[in-house]
């Protein structure tokens, strides 16, 4: 009760004090009644942070990462799966040691990479992968991907495998019992996934910092410093940017709540 209260304190706190205008928290300090409750700093918030074209550039990089984690991931859980114990164990270890490493200790050598890594001119327009979309997918699904083979590996190897030697008498091959036999019994694990993707990637600022040198092609995460002044802050302003920049996140995992727990629940009272 304690933790939960902990967690989403700040949470309560920041909704307050958004709904505050800056001449009462002024005049009365942050921690006393409110003389009046309004909207008005979440109207200025999403114009002066320019909140929709920011939230389009995040989703252009979200979306197309979380598909594409989760469809090479499985692809790599479905070959894993069904190696034997020893060699299935050493390809999940080597999966999942690229999680272990700290993402800062990559940021110069990867930074340079980019940099001179050539790309035609519709993806990026300095010519490079450096400040494009598409750079920032890729660091993404080469980051997540690991995770999500650990977990979907696991997730499959509960499926009895005399499902999938059924379809291999039936004449399936190997891709069309990937999708159309296992993939289908692992949608919980995929929405369970895809919730957790989504929300790591939209919530990315690491890495749109390093890899990104153009204003324009920021993500939401970004938008934030548009309501920062060189000499002064209105906190009232900036809590309520940050409470619209965190909204989708919540809409996904209230959308997908009943997958989501469902998915990491799934096998639990197997013996």
């Amino acid at each position: 009760m304690l933790a939960c209260l902990g967690t989403i304190a700040p949470l309560l706190w920041a909704l307050y004090a958004s709904l505050r205008s800056y001449d009462d928290t002024a005049r009365n300090g942050y921690f006393s009644v409110a003389e009046e409750l309004t909207l008005a700093n979440y109207a200025e918030a999403w114009t002066r942070a320019e909140l929709p074209r920011y939230y389009l550039n995040t989703l252009v990089v979200a979306l197309p990462s979380v598909v594409l984690v989760l469809l090479l991931s499985s692809m790599a859980a479905f070959g894993a799966a069904r190696l034997p114990r020893r060699l299935n164990l050493g390809l999940l270890m080597l999966f999942t040691a690229g999680n272990l490493l700290p993402q800062q200790v990559v940021v110069t050598p990867l930074h340079r990479l980019y940099l001179l890594t050539p790309v035609p001119g519709w993806v990026s327009d300095s010519g490079v992968l450096l400040d494009s979309r598409l750079g920032l997918v890729l660091i993404h699904v080469a980051f997540q991907s690991g995770f999500c083979v650990f977990v979907l590996s696991n997730f499959m190897k509960t499926i009895p495998r005399e499902i999938g030697e059924a379809a291999r008498v039936d004449g399936a091959g190997v891709w069309r019992r990937y999708w159309q036999v296992v993939l289908p019994l692992c949608r919980p694990a995929l929405a369970a996934l895809a919730t957790l993707e989504f929300t790591w990637i939209y919530n990315d600022f690491l890495w749109a910092l390093v890899l990104i040198q153009t204003g324009e092609k920021m993500p939401v995460t970004s938008a934030l410093q548009n309501l920062r002044g060189a000499f002064f802050t209105d906190n009232n302003l900036v809590a309520a940017g940050a409470l619209l920049v965190a909204l989708p996140t919540l809409v996904v995992f209230f959308v997908l709540q009943r997958q989501f727990v469902g998915g990491l629940t799934l096998g639990a009272t197997k013996g």
